[in-house]
């Protein structure tokens, strides 16, 4: 079996402005890369601006969660918390990072922030990782598969949430999905606020009914080769 024509053992890449933006925006598809085999990895850029260690452990946790194979924040320090003035370092740090990047991991699949996020650092990071993943001839393989999330803020607060075009089914992932948002305990809000697990679990049933399905994560798709 394969998914989205990815094959058991490939990489895939996701790479998230700030750790807890992989699991909100794409933590069901992450598992669901997992349950076919895919080695799936998350470079976070940053912490957040605050809560460091906190951070760090609940970002661990949530990887474990998912059934990460590799995760690093990149900027973990006073510097990881602005992204948006830093973008030749963000484009390099992608392209080229030694630990986690395009050329270190050759990934089949890439996962960014969607386009028009509310958040200068999710803007910074898309545009960052655009640039790095565009085409280069055969200087590097590059990603079959590049895809943009939206996190719950950008569905309610953003123009991200009018091209999501792609779509994966998460129902029989959500308890891991689920369980990794509650490792964010530092980040995650009560019933009314879009960051909470009621909301989030919202989006992903609206993004079901979108495929007639329990529930979805859904995607911009800025490249789909086969």
């Amino acid at each position: 079996m394969s998914m989205m024509a990815l094959s058991a053992g490939e990489q895939v890449l996701v790479i998230a402005p700030h750790a807890d933006d992989e699991t909100l925006g794409a933590g069901g598809t992450i598992a669901r890369f997992v349950e076919y085999g895919l080695q799936v990895h998350v470079l976070a850029i940053g912490c957040g601006v605050t809560g460091e260690g906190e951070r760090l452990a609940e970002f661990g946790a949530a990887c474990d969660a998912l059934g990460v194979t590799g995760r690093a924040i990149a900027w973990p320090g006073v510097s990881g918390r602005d992204p948006a003035g830093r973008a030749r370092d963000l484009v390099e740090l992608i392209e080229f990072g030694a630990e986690m990047s395009l050329r270190a991991l050759s990934p089949a699949a890439l996962l960014i922030p969607v386009h028009g996020s509310f958040h200068q650092d999710h803007r910074a990071v898309h545009q960052a990782a655009i640039a790095a993943a565009r085409p280069v001839g055969n200087a590097r393989p590059k990603p079959r598969i590049v895809l943009g999330y939206a996190g719950p803020e950008d569905r309610t607060w953003g123009s991200g949430r009018s091209t999501l075009n792609v779509h994966v089914d998460t129902t029989s992932v959500w308890a891991s999905k689920e369980k990794a948002l509650g490792c964010y305990i530092s980040q995650m809000r009560d019933p009314s606020h879009p960051r909470s697990i009621e909301r989030v679990r919202a989006i992903d049933t609206a993004g079901g009914a979108a495929i007639g399905s329990e529930l979805a994560e859904s995607f911009v798709a800025y490249r789909m080769a086969f």
